[in-house]
C-alpha cells in the first residue's frame, strides 16, 4: 500500500496532462421552467461551479459547460424548477488499452475476506474494495457508468454489487473529486461560502478550518476511482469499506485488536464521510477509521438512519479477518444471545 501512496503523491508533475484538461468532459444542460422559477437566486448562490446567474431577475446557465451534474441547484431549488439533463454522447470516452487484469490469487484472496466478514458479522451487503487509479497507471477495464454519479453513491452503488469505475468526467461531487485528487477544490467550497449557504458551520473561519483541517490527494494525481463489491473486485484494492450497523462496527474494531489490544483514534467529523473518512484516512494512515456518513452521502444515497461505515486498508485485512473468525467462535454469538440479560 506505501507504494501506492507514493506513487500518488509523486504524480505532481503529470498534474497538467492532456487527459485532465477538461474535468466537463460529460456535458449537461441546465432546464429552467419558468412556469415555476419564482427568480430567488438561490441556484446561482448554490451552484459550485458557478454555472448559473441571475440576470434581469432570471436564472441563466452561463457556464454549461463547468456543469458537474451535481444537482446542487436542482435540490436547493424550493419550486423544483430546474431540471439536470445528460447531453447526448456524455458517456463516450477515448479507447485506451486496459490495465493487465486482477491476479487469481488475489481475487480468490478477496472472496474469502467477502465470506467471513459476511458470514461472521451477518452483513446484508457486500464489503466494498476501494482502489484510487494514479495518474500514470492504465485504467482497468471496469465500467463507467452513463452519467455523473457521486462517490458515494458509487460506494453504496458497489455494496449491492454494481462494480464501477469513475474518471474526473464521471464524477458529480466536486469536493468529493478535489479531496481524492481528481481535480482542484472550486473556489466556493475552497473559501468556505457554500458550507454557510447549506448552514452547515456556524462562520466561514469554522468552514475554512474544516477543509484546511480534511486530508486531500493533490489535484489531478488521481485518474479514476474504482468501487467494486470484494468477492468481484477488478482490480488491486487500497481500502475496504463496510456499511453496516453500529454492532457490526465494534465486532470490525476489536477485530483488528484481537491480537495487539490496540485501541483506535478514530477521526470523523459528519462532513465528508466517504471520500475523507472512509477512503482517505484509511489509505493515508494505514489504520481502520470509522465514519457516521455525512449531509452528502445520506442525501444523495439510500444509506439509512441505522448504518455507519467503516474504511480498513488492505493491508490489514488479513489481522481483522483471523481476530473476526477467532471471535465468531464465541464472543460474538454469546453478545448476540444476550447471555447475561438476566430473566424478567
Amino acid at each position: 500500500m506505501s507504494e501506492k501512496i507514493a506513487l500518488i503523491e509523486g504524480a505532481q508533475e503529470v498534474m497538467e496532462a492532456a487527459r485532465f484538461a477538461d474535468t466537463s468532459a460529460v456535458s449537461h444542460r441546465v432546464r429552467f421552467d419558468a412556469a415555476l422559477c419564482t427568480g430567488c437566486g438561490l441556484c446561482a448562490a448554490f451552484c459550485p461551479m458557478e454555472v448559473i446567474a441571475v440576470e434581469d431577475g432570471a436564472p441563466v446557465a452561463v457556464a454549461e459547460e463547468a456543469c458537474w451534474g451535481c444537482e446542487t441547484c436542482s435540490g436547493q431549488c424550493p419550486t423544483h424548477a430546474i431540471r439536470i439533463e445528460a447531453a447526448p454522447g456524455a458517456a463516450e470516452v477515448a479507447a485506451e488499452e486496459p490495465a493487465e487484469p486482477l491476479d487469481e490469487v488475489v481475487r480468490e484472496q478477496y472472496r474469502a475476506w467477502a465470506d467471513t466478514l459476511t458470514e461472521v458479522l451477518g452483513l446484508r451487503w457486500h464489503p466494498v474494495a476501494v482502489s484510487l487509479i494514479g495518474a500514470d497507471e492504465p485504467l482497468p477495464a471496469v465500467p463507467q457508468p452513463e452519467e455523473r454519479l457521486r462517490f458515494c453513491q458509487a460506494l453504496m452503488a458497489a455494496r449491492r454489487g454494481r462494480a464501477l469505475m469513475m474518471p474526473v468526467n464521471r464524477h458529480a461531487c466536486p469536493d468529493g473529486t478535489s479531496i481524492l485528487g481528481l481535480s482542484p477544490i472550486p473556489a466556493k467550497l475552497a473559501s468556505g461560502e457554500l458550507y454557510i449557504l447549506f448552514h452547515k458551520l456556524d462562520s466561514v473561519e469554522a468552514a475554512q478550518r474544516m477543509v484546511a483541517e480534511r486530508p486531500s490527494l493533490p489535484p489531478r494525481s488521481v485518474r479514476a476511482t474504482v468501487t467494486c463489491p470484494l468477492d468481484d473486485a477488478r482490480c488491486e484494492a487500497q481500502v475496504v469499506a463496510v456499511i453496516g450497523t453500529p454492532e457490526q462496527m465494534m465486532w470490525l474494531s476489536m477485530a483488528t485488536s484481537y491480537y495487539t489490544g490496540h485501541r483506535h483514534d478514530f477521526h470523523a467529523s459528519g462532513y465528508n464521510a466517504q471520500c475523507v473518512e472512509t477512503t482517505l484516512i484509511p489509505l493515508t494512515s494505514g489504520e481502520i477509521n470509522i465514519s457516521f456518513g455525512c449531509y452528502g452521502c445520506r442525501a444523495s444515497s439510500d444509506v439509512d438512519d441505522s448504518l455507519m461505515m467503516m474504511g480498513i486498508p488492505v493491508a490489514l485485512m488479513d489481522d481483522v479477518v483471523r481476530g473476526l473468525r477467532e471471535l465468531g467462535k464465541r464472543a460474538i454469538p454469546q453478545s448476540r444471545d444476550k447471555v447475561y440479560l438476566p430473566p424478567f
